[in-house]
């Protein structure tokens, strides 16, 4: 495998970022998938079936290189909270978010024709209470529709309204870039 081999399978600019970041050569390249998953599923494999189905849809054009596929999800009190609709949507999320814990899990997939590694990452996220204001000062100004669960650690709510968290600060942001890079160099 060499970098200039791999392929990320996402149009996310956070993932594209932390690559880019490590100083991965890569080029993107996407197939739309459908994001669904059985109802049986544990909540822990989500996104590492959805990631799985990303990868797969990029491989069968492109058997010759390396693909990197994600997928995260945001779970609160046991329940996946995905992309929000539109705005009170996403304001609807985050005031259920305030003051509380919750979870961010990334699948990520690498594959090429030797290998198919799968594997996740999950941080725990803890807001503080966030006031009314905040929150539509947040959704208003930064639109945060592309977010699962309604917001980016990386922007102002991030700064202004998260108390700790434990885990990996980049997979909150969509990859968790230090695990990948030890699997790529597996």
């Amino acid at each position: 495998m060499t970098p200039t081999n791999y392929i990320l399978a996402s149009k996310s600019p956070r993932r594209k970022h932390l690559l880019e970041l490590a100083n991965i050569q890569f080029e993107i390249i996407t197939e739309d998938t459908i994001e669904d998953f059985p109802d049986d599923l544990d909540i822990d494999e989500v996104p590492v079936f959805i990631a799985k189905n990303k990868a797969n849809a990029v491989f069968q054009k492109n058997t010759d290189r390396t693909i990197i596929a994600a997928d995260t999800i945001v779970v609160l009190e046991n329940k996946i909270i995905g992309k929000p609709k539109d705005r009170a949507d996403a304001i609807e999320i985050l005031t259920s978010l305030s003051g509380k814990m919750h979870e961010v899990i990334t699948g990520v997939v690498v594959m090429n024709q030797q290998k198919k590694i799968a594997f996740s990452d999950k941080t725990a996220v803890h807001f503080h209470e966030l006031t009314n204001e905040q929150i539509v000062y947040y959704v208003d100004t930064f639109k945060p529709f592309d977010k699962a669960g309604a917001y980016a650690i990386q922007e102002w709510i991030g700064a202004i309204g998260i108390q700790s968290i434990h885990g990996c600060f980049y997979n909150v942001m969509g990859l968790p870039i230090s695990k990948l890079i030890q699997v790529l160099k597996s």
